[in-house]
């Protein structure tokens, strides 16, 4: 276990180092920028490691395989367990009832659910907003690649800010797979305007927050505005692939 921890924080503490040299390249504040480690597929023991080498965010896709390790880890409280993946309605009561923030909050139906859960629980759960600004089909978000539907959007965003155990904190993508880190940055780029347009748009909403970047992007995704990232296989290693529970 001990050489597993030494291995996990030296690309942790490596991570860290990139995403600091990546802020300070456009004059940004690394303590600015959340390093989400990603989780998602990985064992209980490489989980509890990543935590043991210093995370202190940890992301998941899944409900069921978040919530089985978050209580087979006490809920480590010095820990955020962030659920980063697309949520299916009727597993929006898991999300609700145990994660400390949701990335990928994507239709008005299940900020619906999960307003009523957290009420019913007595909690409030900050969200992102989920928008999909590369036009694939196969991604989830709100439809947002072409800037003109934009406007679009405002009535579903408005119920939404309107519900009273959801905090709305920002906006979250994920960008189509290209062939270098270079391919993300317009994807970046657009949803950094996104988040300017619905500031002003909502001005008494703080949209500060920017959900983007990958293992294979991330450097980018800070250098064009992300307050969040996410890593995975940079850091705990190829992810041990294993079907959803139904």
């Amino acid at each position: 276990m001990n050489e597993l921890v030494e291995s996990i924080r030296e690309r942790y503490l490596q991570t860290l180092e990139r995403i600091a040299i990546a802020a300070r390249s456009v004059n940004r504040q690394p303590e600015s920028i959340k390093l989400v480690v990603v989780t998602k597929s990985q064992s209980l023991e490489v989980t509890r490691a990543a935590v043991e080498a210093g995370a202190q965010f940890l992301g998941e896709n899944y409900p069921e395989e978040g919530v089985t390790k978050l209580q087979s880890m006490g809920g480590v409280s010095a820990v955020e367990w962030h659920m980063i993946g697309h949520v299916q309605s009727r597993k929006a009561q898991l999300v609700a009832e145990n994660f400390n923030f949701l990335h990928s909050l994507d239709s008005l139906k299940l900020a619906r659910k999960l307003d009523r859960f957290c009420g019913e629980a007595g909690r409030s759960l900050p969200v992102l907003l989920e928008f999909n600004v590369g036009g694939e089909e196969s991604k989830s978000g709100w439809k947002a690649w072409d800037e003109a539907m934009w406007n679009s959007l405002l009535d579903d965003l408005s119920a939404i800010i309107a519900l009273p155990n959801l905090q709305v904190r920002g906006l979250m993508t994920m960008p189509p797979l290209g062939t270098s880190a270079e391919f993300s940055r317009p994807y970046f780029q657009k949803l950094k305007r996104l988040q300017e347009y619905l500031a002003l748009k909502f001005p008494r909403v703080n949209f500060g927050e920017l959900s983007m970047g990958t293992s294979s992007d991330f450097e980018v995704a800070v250098q064009e505005g992300a307050t969040l990232v996410r890593v995975g296989t940079a850091i705990v290693g190829a992810r041990q692939y294993k079907t959803e529970v139904k």
